[in-house]
């Protein structure tokens, strides 16, 4: 069942990292576009695809899809007659979803066409519907490799658990088109507890789904990267909503003020950000693309776009309807009893694509101190890339997913293998250019040493050792806009996975690359140059040592029920550290 989500935002912790984010009150600075919006009943510019709103004299008790901006009587302009949201009993529940609708329809100049059950779920329940319902052994050993080969969980940590852990905590709210029907997470022991942005939000994706039906294949991409490009007009849609939502809430509307964060149930956040920050790729990067067609082409751009979604998440990041895609060839030629998983994946492969690659360097800096994506750059301006984002939106976090080493992506296959109880991976990328395949193999070989004791020799299987997360074999091919990435646990592995590569194994004495002629003689130096001159002044014990930073990337003992609001607080503290630092 495909579940549309709302992602909770806690604006004091995003804030310490100078990205606003905040919720739906009157307090609400104006979004960009705000004046888009009618700006009293019936009057003001209706952009093209949207229906003018009803005047509050047009609306009255039965009155649903036959207007906009009213339902069951209840007119946008109205208010709530209680003061907040927190203990609602049926009958305020009732009467907030009414206005809520009639509010979404007015921001999003289209009537729902029915309504929509709203219901509420503790989010001990909800973390328990959600774990382990990753699919069969055989998914969650291939999922396991794809996340590994990302960069993102290590060997010795289960990535379906990691997942189960972000998604059951960071939920606020679901909507399921396949009942129909909107689940709020609540705390566990209080009363309903209903933030009035999460209820817009699902009840935006109801919208979508009463005219575009969201149970349709085209809305749930049959790879990583499709999934989340997708996501990106459908969660980039509510996200827009939400911002002009917020501008009325600012302007001339009373809204309700949001409950306080439960912060996902627990005293410290333990999320792998790496997935966390994967998965919020559409929230942002979506909502920018959504607010360009609209700019554009009104709401009936914004429909087009939901009748074609996206294919790749380059196309949301660059906002470029008109995205070129590549075609990887590659060839099962392993020998030695290694096999692929023909029925997982699509025959056997996941796509990455841009957005995970791009968190795959960047959570290198994060997690691990060391600088990848900017070798030049200390680990603090690496972690800083993440955040710097020419647009901004108001209503929740924005980062950036767009970097030169990634910016070239044309198509990537990754195919986890097996063989007996060892596992491995054969990773095949397509660029736009040479240029952009040498920038992100370039990229990888600097992670690679950077978790590795020896400089990278161009056409030797590189090892990293056990003390890693990611230890192994790996075997780095470049052939004009093809870069091949191979990982076995062995060198021996890697040539049998990849026979007809021309790499050699290692010298047996560990002297391979030691002149450095590949020219990234200073990949496993930089990651180093940049801990040392981060801790220049006098700050460098605070990496771990007060728990700020170590804890945002402790992952090994995720625990299932932390919200993304305490996820961002953690967060937050490392990025502190880091700023900090440099300052």
């Amino acid at each position: 069942m495909r579940r549309v989500l709302t992602l909770s935002t806690a604006a004091a912790a995003v804030a310490a990292v100078a990205v606003l984010c905040v919720a739906f009150t009157a307090g609400v600075a104006a979004a960009p576009d705000a004046g888009a919006v009618p700006a009293a009943s019936g009057t003001g510019p209706t952009a093209p695809g949207g229906v003018p709103s009803a005047s509050a004299d047009e609306c009255s008790p039965g009155d649903g899809p036959d207007l906009v901006g009213c339902w069951n009587g209840t007119h946008y302009e109205e208010s709530v007659d209680f003061a907040e949201t927190d203990g609602l009993n049926e009958s305020q529940l009732s009467a907030l979803t009414d206005l809520t609708m009639a509010r979404v329809e007015h921001v999003r100049q289209r009537p729902f066409r029915e309504d929509v059950p709203v219901e509420t779920v503790t989010r001990s329940e909800y973390a328990n519907d959600t774990a382990s319902g990753n699919g069969s052994e055989a998914f969650r050993r291939w999922n396991d490799q794809v996340w590994e080969a990302l960069f993102v969980v290590g060997d010795d940590t289960n990535a379906n658990d990691e997942i189960d852990s972000v998604f059951g905590g960071a939920v606020s709210g679901f909507y399921s088109p396949s009942q129909d029907r909107i689940v709020i997470v609540v705390p566990d022991g209080e009363s309903p507890d209903i933030d009035p942005s999460t209820l817009a939000h699902e009840l935006l994706h109801a919208m979508q789904d009463q005219y575009h039906d969201l149970t349709d294949p085209r809305y749930v991409g049959a790879t990583q990267d499709g999934d989340l490009a997708v996501d990106g007009i459908v969660e980039g849609e509510a996200v827009h909503v939400e911002e002009r939502y917020a501008a009325r809430c600012a302007d001339n509307w009373t809204c309700a003020e949001p409950p306080e964060s439960d912060g996902g149930g627990g005293g410290g956040a333990e999320f792998n950000f790496g997935i966390l920050q994967t998965v919020l790729q559409p929230y942002g990067d979506g909502a920018l693309y959504v607010r360009e067609l609209r700019d554009e082409g009104g709401w009936a751009a914004v429909n087009a776009t939901m009748n074609d979604p996206p294919a790749s998440t380059a196309e949301v990041i660059h906002r470029d309807p008109g995205y070129e895609e590549g075609n990887v060839t590659f060839d099962d030629a392993a020998t030695g009893g290694w096999e692929t998983y023909p029925d997982q994946g699509v025959e056997g492969a996941e796509t990455a694509g841009e957005a995970s690659m791009f968190v795959m360097f960047w959570y290198q800096s994060l997690e691990y101190r060391h600088a990848v994506l900017a070798p030049d750059a200390t680990v603090r301006q690496n972690v800083q890339i993440h955040l710097d984002t020419e647009a901004q939106l108001e209503s929740r976090a924005v980062y950036n997913y767009a970097h030169p080493v990634t910016d070239g992506w044309a198509d990537d296959e990754l195919y986890p293998y097996r063989n007996g109880d060892r596992d491995g991976y054969v990773w095949a990328t397509e660029w736009q250019t040479a240029d952009d395949a040498e920038a992100f193999r370039d990229a990888y070989v600097r992670m690679l040493t950077a978790h590795g004791e020896r400089d990278y020799a161009a056409g030797t299987v590189y090892e990293i050792g056990s003390e890693s997360d990611f230890p192994g074999a790996y075997g780095v091919e470049r052939d004009g806009t093809s870069v091949t990435i191979t990982h076995a646990p062995s060198p021996e592995g890697v040539l049998e996975l990849r026979p007809d590569a021309d790499l050699t194994l290692p010298d047996a004495d560990g002297t391979d690359g030691a002149d450095g002629s590949d020219g990234d003689g200073g990949d496993g130096t930089d990651g180093d140059d940049g801990n040392s001159s981060d801790g220049d002044d006098g700050s460098g014990d605070a990496d771990g040592g007060d728990g700020a930073d170590g804890g945002a990337g402790d992952t090994n003992d995720s625990t299932p029920g932390f919200g993304v609001a305490a996820a961002l607080v953690a967060l937050a503290a490392a990025l502190g550290v880091a700023a900090r630092r440099s300052a």
